[in-house]
């Protein structure tokens, strides 16, 4: 983009030297400035454009290839496009500037309110990742959080009703009930009910302050709650959300091992917070006894019924498969590989967000005295 101002200039300096008096492009000159300022944005690129644009007009001249007038009035657009060209330089430094602070500002926010998950957090290892589906942000509807308290490792998944940066308040609201709840509440019930409080308190203030009460009342949030005690058994609530997959290794036919994607169990989900109330006696917990080194991968509806352009659903658990295989199922490579292989199902644009969390419980190198297969069915 920088070289062609100067690729212009010749061009046009070229043509009208070999082709005298057949066809006048001289005025064409005075498009070389705003070529610049589109190419690099840079005053002084603008300027130099402007000044070489003049210097060929002269050159032109001085061949006697066009008159004093045309000299005149080519010269007076050079110098008119090169002012508003240099005006308009100036406007885009600016704006690239705030562009830049409002994006740092973005992703501070953003590692506000969805932190980076630690890598390892009570003994397990982790990682967590998130696709917008809003072109340009950062944050959207999903949310995810882990936090290491007295009663063991804590954690929550969900999704908000929509996407994009409408639900990033609502977002805010649960995920900042959940940072509280987990260390004070002794029973993850307690949690659940701390985090339906404060949903519906969040969308009480929502129906008095936006225009249009009827929105506020339609948004509800799926949630997966669990938490991960010292012998790795996982205990879940889950409210309107998908159940988790158990990933490991799975032993075949002459003790070939291959790897396996299992829905840890296919009970029906409480209704989405905010959907219906709570009922006043929780049911019982889901429990999973994690085998050693198992890894569990949560993640959102995004993720799961991603569509590509022919509209063919995301093969989530194929996806899982090969990215275990591939990874030996460290999270954060695992989380990689599955987000780039959304992006390459999606094109690249996701119709709604997506999040994905894997989880990795203790004694990692026993993983495969115990098939994850035989876990998921005794589940």
């Amino acid at each position: 983009m920088h070289g062609l101002p100067g690729l212009w200039l010749l061009a046009i300096a070229g043509w009208q030297f070999i082709h005298y008096g057949d066809v006048f492009l001289a005025p064409l000159l005075a498009a070389t400035p705003v070529i610049a300022a589109a190419g690099s944005g840079r005053r002084p690129c603008v300027v130099a454009s402007g000044a070489w644009s003049l210097i060929v007009l002269v050159s032109l001249a001085g061949a006697g290839v066009h008159g004093t007038g045309h000299l005149v009035a080519t010269c007076g657009a050079i110098l008119a496009v090169a002012a508003a060209g240099y005006a308009a330089a100036g406007r885009r430094t600016r704006l690239t500037h705030e562009l830049r602070l409002t994006r740092e500002a973005a992703t501070a926010a953003q590692d506000a309110l969805l932190r980076p998950l630690p890598p390892r957090l009570g003994g397990l290892e982790m990682a967590a990742g998130h696709l917008s589906a809003t072109r340009g942000a950062t944050l959207g509807g999903d949310l995810y959080e882990a936090a290491a308290t007295r009663y063991g490792v804590r954690l929550v998944i969900g999704d908000v009703r929509g996407h994009g940066l409408g639900a990033v308040s609502t977002v805010a609201a649960v995920l900042g009930v959940f940072r509280e709840a987990a260390h004070d509440e002794a029973e993850l019930a307690g949690v659940l009910r701390r985090l339906e409080r404060g949903l519906l308190r969040h969308l009480g203030d929502r129906r008095v302050l936006v225009d249009d009460p009827a929105d506020a009342a339609e948004v509800f949030v799926t949630v997966l709650l669990l938490e991960v005690g010292e012998d790795d058994t996982v205990t879940a609530f889950n409210c309107g959300h998908p159940w988790p997959y158990l990933l490991g290794p799975q032993l075949g036919g002459a003790g070939r091992t291959g790897a396996v994607a299992l829905p840890v169990t296919e009970e029906e989900p409480m209704p989405p917070l905010g959907l219906f109330p709570l009922p006043a006696t929780l049911p019982d917990p889901y429990r999973l006894e994690l085998p050693p080194g198992g890894t569990l991968c949560l993640f959102t509806d995004g993720a799961q019924d991603a569509r590509d352009s022919g509209g063919g659903s995301f093969p989530l658990p194929e996806a899982l498969t090969r990215a275990f295989t591939r990874t030996d199922g460290r999270p954060a490579a695992l989380v990689h590989a599955v987000r780039q292989a959304l992006l390459g199902h999606t094109g690249g644009r996701p119709c709604d967000d997506a999040a994905v969390l894997v989880l990795r419980g203790k004694g990692v190198s026993s993983v495969r005295r115990q098939p994850v297969a035989e876990h998921a069915a005794s589940g």
